[in-house]
């Protein structure tokens, strides 16, 4: 099974198409308690948009699970905001694969300290 070496890097990046070559194309993202985004386009999308309102986002990876098919990330994600201040939060990230490419996708965090006013 492929590791997905660069996969957070690649997100940290904030390209999403770097982020996109990782994905099936029936790929299913869940982040935090929002709807599921399915299909590449669509998650890849997803993650432009929200890339929109950030300046920058870093993964540090505490650690990492593999369990058959799927791999579970432990890592404190540091998102740096518009005003250049900067936010950590615990998260912890799922995927799974059938072949090659990532086609399950999940991302349990909460995001209310990103969005909560600054100082």
């Amino acid at each position: 099974m492929p590791d997905h070496g660069s996969l957070f890097d690649d997100i940290d990046s904030m390209d999403p198409d770097r982020f996109a070559q990782h994905l099936s194309e029936d790929v299913v993202m869940r982040f935090g308690n929002g709807e599921p985004v399915r299909g590449r386009e669509a998650v890849r999308d997803a993650w432009a948009g929200f890339c929109d309102g950030i300046d920058g986002v870093r993964h540090e990876i505490v650690e990492r699970w593999d369990a058959g098919s799927a791999t579970i990330v432990e890592a404190r994600v540091t998102y740096t905001r518009k005003d250049a201040s900067e936010v950590t939060v615990p998260v912890v990230t799922i995927y799974r694969e059938s072949r090659v490419l990532i086609d399950d996708y999940r991302i349990f965090i909460d995001l209310a300290p990103l969005f909560a006013t600054a100082g």
